[in-house]
């Protein structure tokens, strides 16, 4: 068994209201100038968290600016405004992009490298300022992984940084504040989600530590995603969804994502299609093509969907793909990029910019050609 590394924050606090539990232990930590990342939609729902922190003498700054997928611009001018008021700490609260910007935030505030220096991996200096991650969407695992994406607009293209430095000092998944994630949201983030899962479980550093975590992402995302999207106040499917979220996020760090990720970057580079929307529909298509390098694995991940075994692991693990289909379809997600109003004529644009994603293809369990790519693509049209 070769050997793994897995790095979690600190402390990682689950449960209904355990925004509460991160006032509580903020207060002990004797910092006082709270920088908070999140997005406009969330304010009224942080009235009263807001009140409990400035009750107890801290002061809490807002930045509501990151209303879209995050680029080097937008991530630069929310690093000046926590500069500008001198936060000594650094709270997320959102989705992905807000996870996302507050790591990054909370690295550079005291490093003299640039954004560009960081990108990549292992690039990173440092981080000496206090970081916590709240995420209010079950799906990018941001909480709990070293991973921040940003978009290169001069290149059209999604990009990296990984570091232990962005694994957040303390992570607090409350299903309640999922609650409110419009269903289109909800089954985006949800799909997203549970590709961190497939992808961990099947890509070339799969490991024993983390596919037990995998495949009971798999199977609680899958038994309960459609029921969180039909039913946002369904709290056992919404708890459900969010442990599910955990568990892929998990294993981010230590196996990453493989090929469906690298495949959905132009997508949301080029056309700014959402993270979570773009790999779903390229989902299928890449597993369909990955199937015949381990079809034990996708066989496992198909019974994990609720799949029954056939004949042979072939023929399972082809049930699965059927069965993303068919989830895709009750999420409303569309199964052809056509339907995203993407022309055909941008598939050559997109390959060459999949193939540069090598930090994500280097893991998928078969090797893809810049055809391949391309092939894979023209299917999923």
């Amino acid at each position: 068994m070769k050997t793994i590394t897995l790095k979690f924050p600190n402390q990682v606090t689950f449960g209904n209201g355990s925004i509460n539990n991160f006032i509580e232990d903020y207060s002990r930590e004797k910092l006082n100038r709270l920088f908070i990342v999140t997005f406009p939609e969330m304010l009224p729902a942080l009235d009263e968290s807001l009140h409990k922190l400035r009750s107890l003498g801290i002061e809490a700054f807002i930045d509501t600016s990151i209303v879209a997928e995050p680029t080097y611009e937008s991530f630069n001018t929310v690093l000046n405004h926590a500069k500008d008021v001198k936060a000594d700490s650094v709270v997320g609260i959102g989705g992905g992009s807000s996870l996302d910007v507050a790591k990054l935030v909370a690295a550079q505030l005291n490093n003299d490298q640039s954004i560009e220096e960081v990108i990549g991996i292992g690039n990173l200096k440092q981080r000496t300022t206090y970081l916590a991650c709240l995420p209010t969407t079950s799906g990018t695992g941001s909480e709990v992984s070293p991973n921040a994406i940003l978009l290169d607009e001069e290149e059209n293209l999604k990009k990296g940084v990984v570091s232990p430095f962005l694994i957040p000092d303390a992570a607090y998944i409350d299903p309640v504040l999922t609650h409110s994630v419009p269903p289109k949201v909800t089954a985006a983030t949800g799909m997203d989600a549970l590709i961190h899962c497939i992808e961990e479980f099947t890509n070339i550093n799969s490991h024993p530590l983390v596919d037990i975590y995998a495949l009971e992402g798999i199977k609680l995302i899958g038994a309960n995603l459609v029921k969180a999207f039909h039913d946002g106040k369904d709290d056992e499917a919404r708890e459900k969804v969010a442990l599910g979220s955990l568990y892929g996020g998990l294993g981010l760090g230590s196996v990453n994502t493989a090929a469906v990720h690298a495949l959905s970057y132009p997508l949301g580079g080029e056309f700014h299609i959402p993270h979570g929307l773009s790999n779903a529909v390229l989902l299928p298509y890449v597993m369909r093509y990955n199937m015949i390098a381990v079809p034990d694995k996708y066989a496992k991940v198909a019974i994990a969907l609720g799949v029954e075994k056939q004949a042979s692991d072939l023929e399972t693990a082809e049930k699965g793909v059927e069965r993303i289909f068919e989830l895709c379809e009750s999420l409303g997600i569309p199964t052809k990029i056509s339907k995203l109003n993407i022309p055909k004529d941008a598939v050559d644009r997109m390959t060459e910019s999949a193939v540069k994603v090598t930090r994500l293809l280097v893991n998928n369990p078969r090797s893809l050609s810049k055809e391949d790519i391309r092939a894979i693509y023209l299917e999923a049209f």
